[in-house]
């Protein structure tokens, strides 16, 4: 999050890479496929905005109270749907994530509480930032694991389209994994 330019720029890249993959996964005939990939583009793209470099770009005073709203929405909404499913739990902390770095980002830009640190040694809550690194972190792991492949048995069914193949997806949410867990670095 507005770290050096060549790390920002990379994950603007990544985290935009992914949320237009995400979008062009909403064309797939699996609903739940469709949904999940909306609240994906939704968190690449906001990812993507809030590491653009500040030596770019300097967001207004209302960007960062905007994008915790968009994000403590979609919190809400992966709360309301993980009464269906525990795998929305993921998008709540993801979206709980981004409330938490734009409130961050808030605190700590210009004209806000001069002089004062948004937290304890002025890099925000260290513990909640542990907790949710630790989340992350296990999180790659994990998905990075399931992308090991496995062996399908030859003529086993139509071959899926490229938007609804599983391992796609699945690095679609590693990289968003990944590139939370550098934004929470830099907080």
């Amino acid at each position: 999050m507005h770290g050096p330019g060549s790390s920002g720029w990379l994950l603007v890249a990544l985290c935009a890479a992914t949320g237009v993959y995400c979008l062009l996964r909403m064309r797939s005939s699996v609903e739940e496929q469709r949904r999940a990939a909306g609240g994906e583009a939704l968190m690449g793209f906001g990812m993507a905005v809030m590491a653009v470099p500040a030596t770019v770009f300097s967001p207004p005073s209302w960007a960062w109270p905007a994008h915790a709203a968009v994000f403590g929405a979609a919190g809400l909404h992966a709360l309301w749907a993980a009464r269906t499913g525990a795998r929305h739990l993921h998008h709540l902390m993801g979206a709980g994530a981004m409330v938490y770095m734009a409130v961050t980002m808030a605190l700590a830009s210009p004209g806000h509480g001069e002089g004062h640190p948004p937290g304890p040694g002025g890099a925000g809550i260290p513990l909640l930032t542990g907790a949710l690194l630790l989340y992350f972190v296990a999180y790659v792991l994990v998905t990075g694991a399931r992308l090991v492949p496995v062996t399908a048995p030859a003529g086993s069914g139509p071959e899926p389209g490229w938007g609804d193949r599983p391992e796609l997806a699945r690095v679609c949410r590693l990289s968003m994994g990944i590139a939370m867990v550098a934004m929470l670095l830099t907080i």
